[in-house]
């Protein structure tokens, strides 16, 4: 083993030489390339010398001690050791340990950056000295493809009807402040440039300067946010961190086109269009978040237009300058030429300008379109009005109207035979507005289903429609909204004489019309309702819709896709039911015609991995799917899944292109929506060339998936076997979790829970509540990232593991010949073989040492001792059931780049959870100061959450 990490220059070796799967497969480094170890070395030295001299010698000292105090007992792991080393630290006092924890926050944040870096590098040599394809890349897929027999008819008609939607949401699991992503990236910039080799020595030496500069201004931060954000500054937050893809969007598609020209030529030559879309829930999901109202989700509309707004005058500006083209060396088609004098005469005094450089001046023509889009866009308020006003003329309402004028001038370029021209900047802007459009990030609006219940009960009692709706059954309640739906007459009269909460909710529908047809046509396209469990929800919306104006079906009008979100193991087991029952009704079958005919659903993968555990959440998941896609198959209807997935394991989180590779066959159609979450938006888009890498993994895995190359089916006797297993681990887990009186103490004691509901990383509350009111203390009413945001900072990581162990051991008990088939399943069936993967991810991250001094702060030694030592019984059965399935000597054995890194960061991890378990034992025995001691808690969630590179 190399030798350990050190703040200090002299002494720091290279801790991950195999951190990334991209750098085992990479070329052996030059001379002038720079290693990881290098990078880590560098800025662990500028830290080291900077904690000297802001902190003193002696801070340095206990940092050192430390940490090889911990890395010792990693290595000879012992309980009695931990709790004595434990008791070390709580001698120091609260500066020391708050030093302490800033020192190794910010450590784990710069070598996460460094290792950001080699994986950057590697993919760059990967692909500059590698003869064979990049793994999981576009032309890996295409060959494969080709290889299967898949011809060029079939990959053209997938790629007209292919949607990869990447959704960006705005749940709170990303600790970090804006200003620390912000450092963060600026020295990553600085080491870039370092990495080209191609610095005089005097701008080699500015620009580790301005590394010095700005690590210095790192230590001299707030680590933690003081005040909770407000939903505006998450929307600028999430937009500002989604700027890379300006770029990284049409080198993606030139990338695509070059492979498809060599792969399937014939599938190049046709015109496909843009398949990747962008969506938003910031500024959009009102679920348990008061905060997001009908007046501030326009808003939330209006700073991302702004953003592309400006993105596109900044790069037609470009435009104007390159397309020089004279009139007298080459003259534009007549056709051109004839529509550019009708537009210029929308604006006086144009066609004076450029007047020999025709290109320029329909540049200046969108330049102008686009300025008085935006000026529109910055100074309208919206007003829902018995008639829609029409926005003025000579803006931009519609994505089209801006692609046509840009294809005019791509299109005349290629008739006079200016091809270079044609295939350059002006056909990359075109691709970033048929992605982005008008409005950038295309936004959901998402409430819960018992809102639009309650709203819909006042007003068809105030209406005479219906005096009790809430207490119909729900097949009465199905039938009372398609007969009022089937009715021509308002149900809502203009002034709402209701209560604030039924107010809020009309007024949501009416704002969203005055949206579409005052602001941008395109800003929202779906409203998903949370906790869907019946049909009638689906019907509440689309009638609450009818009376916005919003589903006009006469006039064959239907602006928004009612999306159920299916969560808990009831509704996604009664999912195929629910649509089905949809179906009959012809007033939702008329919506779904004027929707193009598909219907999307949306699986959501945390409340039943809460509710039941890790293996029947995630097999239920699985089932929820292939029903879905038999129904689709009956009914002709195109039923696409929205898959609502979090950043950690216990969340439906994990390797993105494995994720979609152990989809159902025939469930994914070559369509794809997909929830991106938290810290998993930052550290998939925060640099442009990994942003770039994961979204051509996603597309690797759609092309795949979608012709289900080189996937097996899985076999009935697997399914029966996975049944029976799923059942066995839900009762273990259940068992532990909801049916033990103490679970309950012991969740809240051992784990810092109470403390991270304090963290101030989003604008919406931890806990759902019930009628406008805080729900009361519970599992049930606790949000799925908080239950397992608190597992992963104890360092149980039970949400990822539970249950499985003692279901596989309990059934090999009664039937050991099924030891070779769940070999097999796990060899043949990439479910399971992702399933299990992803456990021994989360497993490996887990400490039980550690964990069993959380388990200390239980105030009655008795609950903790019997709950924690469940837990390690379950822990080690699920370790020896997964290295039997797996064939494994050790946990990822056949993942040894990923197990390398783990082992390797663990132990800097370590001391942040000692320094934690110090303050949480301060905070809660009243010592004071009461707010310094949170405040030193939450700095060390944040750096425990860096180093282990997981929150919730």
């Amino acid at each position: 083993m190399s030798a350990p990490v050190s703040f200090d220059a002299h002494t720091i070796a290279d801790p991950q030489p195999e951190n990334a799967a991209p750098l085992a497969s990479a070329p052996r480094p030059e001379r002038d390339r720079r290693t990881l170890s290098e990078d880590i070395r560098l800025l662990g030295g500028i830290l080291g010398a900077g904690i000297r001299r802001l902190a003193g010698e002696q801070a340095f000292e206990h940092v050192e001690v430390i940490r090889a105090a911990t890395k010792a007992l990693r290595e000879s792991p012992s309980v009695d050791a931990a709790r004595q080393l434990r008791d070390r630290i709580a001698a120091f006092d609260l500066p020391t340990l708050r030093t302490l924890t800033r020192s190794f926050s910010i450590y784990f944040d710069l070598i996460n950056l460094a290792e950001q870096r080699a994986r950057l590098r590697a993919l760059h040599w990967s692909a500059r000295e590698s003869s064979t394809p990049l793994s999981n890349g576009f032309e890996a897929a295409l060959v494969q493809l080709r290889d299967q027999g898949v011809g060029p008819g079939q990959i053209s008609e997938l790629l007209q009807r292919m949607l990869i939607a990447p959704v960006f949401t705005a749940h709170p699991s990303e600790a970090r402040r804006r200003t620390v992503l912000d450092k963060l990236d600026f020295i990553s910039h600085q080491l870039a440039a370092i990495e080209t080799g191609q610095l005089t020595p005097r701008e080699h030496d500015a620009a580790l300067a301005r590394i010095r500069e700005e690590i210095e201004l790192f230590w001299l931060s707030n680590l933690i946010r003081l005040e909770r954000p407000q939903v505006l500054d998450e929307v600028r937050q999430g937009v500002g961190m989604l700027q890379n893809l300006f770029d990284v969007v049409p080198r993606l598609y030139r990338e695509l086109e070059a492979v498809l020209n060599k792969v399937f030529p014939a599938a190049a030559a046709q015109r496909w269009p843009a398949f990747l879309k962008f969506g938003s829930w910031i500024g959009g999901d009102r679920d348990g978040n008061p905060n997001v109202t009908h007046d501030l989700t326009p808003e939330a509309v209006r700073v991302q237009q702004e953003m592309i707004l400006r993105e596109y005058l900044a790069r037609v500006e470009d435009l104007k300058r390159r397309l020089s083209i004279s009139d007298e060396v080459l003259p534009p088609t007549p056709g051109f030429a004839a529509g550019l004098d009708e537009q210029q005469q929308g604006f006086p005094g144009l066609a004076q300008q450029n007047r020999h450089e025709p290109y320029r001046g329909k540049c200046r023509v969108i330049k102008l379109r686009l300025q008085r889009t935006l000026d529109y866009v910055a100074s309208l308020r919206l007003q829902w009005m018995a008639e829609p006003a029409a926005p003025p003329a000579g803006t931009y309402t519609h994505r089209q109207e801006l692609l046509a004028d840009l294809q005019a001038v791509a299109d005349d370029l290629r008739q006079i035979g200016a091809h270079e021209a044609a295939a350059g900047l002006i056909h990359d802007l075109i691709r970033l507005v048929e992605v982005f459009g008008l409005h950038f990030l295309t936004l959901d609006c998402r409430q819960h289903s018992a809102r639009h219940g309650q709203a819909l009960d006042e007003i068809l009692n105030w209406a005479g429609v219906c005096p009790a709706y809430l207490r119909l059954s729900p097949d009465e309640r199905f039938d009372c909204l398609t007969r009022e739906l089937q009715q021509a007459r308002p149900l809502i009269p203009a002034h709402l004489p209701f209560s604030d909460d039924t107010r809020e909710v009309v007024q949501t529908f009416r704002m969203l019309a005055a949206l579409l047809e005052q602001q941008c046509g395109e800003a929202v396209e779906n409203y998903v309702i949370s906790s869907a469990t019946e049909p009638a929800h689906v019907l509440e919306v689309l009638l609450l819709a009818r009376e916005a104006r919003l589903f006009q079906p006469d006039a064959g009008i239907s602006r928004l896709n009612i999306v159920p979100l299916f969560e808990a193991i009831g509704p996604l087991r009664s999912a195929e039911v629910i649509i089905q029952r949809l179906l009959t009704s012809p007033v939702y079958r008329r919506h779904l015609d004027l929707r193009g005919n598909v219907q999307e659903v949306m699986i959501g993968y945390s409340d039943s991995n809460k509710e039941t555990g890790f293996l029947q959440s995630s097999w239920a998941l699985y089932q929820a799917q292939c029903a879905l896609g038999d129904a689709a198959r009956r009914t002709g209807v195109t039923i696409q899944i929205f898959h609502g997935r979090g950043g950690a394991i216990g969340r439906g989180g994990g390797p993105a292109n494995r994720a979609i590779l152990a989809q159902p066959a025939g469930t994914m159609g070559g369509r794809l929506r997909f929830t991106e979450q938290g810290e998993m938006i930052a550290d998939r888009y925060g640099s442009a060339g990994i942003a770039e890498r994961h979204l051509e993994q996603i597309i690797n895995a759609v092309l795949r998936n979608s012709f289900h190359a080189g996937e097996e089916r899985p076999l009935p006797t697997w399914q029966r076997l996975l049944e029976r297993l799923a059942e066995q681990a839900c009762l273990h887990y259940r068992e532990l979790v909801y049916d033990t009186p103490e679970f309950l103490t012991y969740f809240e004691q051992a784990t810092p829970i109470a403390e991270i509901g304090q963290l101030k990383i989003a604008s919406r509350p931890p806990r759902r509540s019930e009628g406008g009111k805080a729900a009361a203390a519970g599992i049930d009413q606790l949000r799925a990232i908080p239950w397992v945001f608190s597992w992963m900072q104890s360092r149980h990581t039970l949400p990822g593991w539970y249950g499985l162990g003692s279901a596989v051991c309990s059934h090999l008990t009664e039937s050991p010949d099924d030891r070779q088939e769940l070999m097999t399943m796990y060899a043949r069936w990439p479910f399971w073989r992702t399933l299990i993967d992803n456990a021994q991810m989360i497993l490996a991250k887990a400490d039980l040492t550690i964990a069993r001094l959380y388990a200390d702060l239980v105030e009655d030694p008795a609950i903790g001792n019997r709950i924690y030592d469940r837990i390690a019984a379950e822990y080690h059965k699920t370790a020896d059931m997964i290295k039997l399935i797996t064939g494994q000597t050790e946990l990822l054995d056949n993942m040894p780049i990923l197990q390398n890194s783990i082992q390797r960061r663990n132990p800097y991890v370590d001391p942040l959870s000692f320094i934690q378990l110090v303050l949480l034992q301060r905070l809660r025995a009243g010592d004071e100061p009461r707010e310094e001691l949170l405040t030193g808690v939450l700095e060390s969630i944040n750096g425990i959450a860096s180093g282990l590179k997981n929150t919730g």
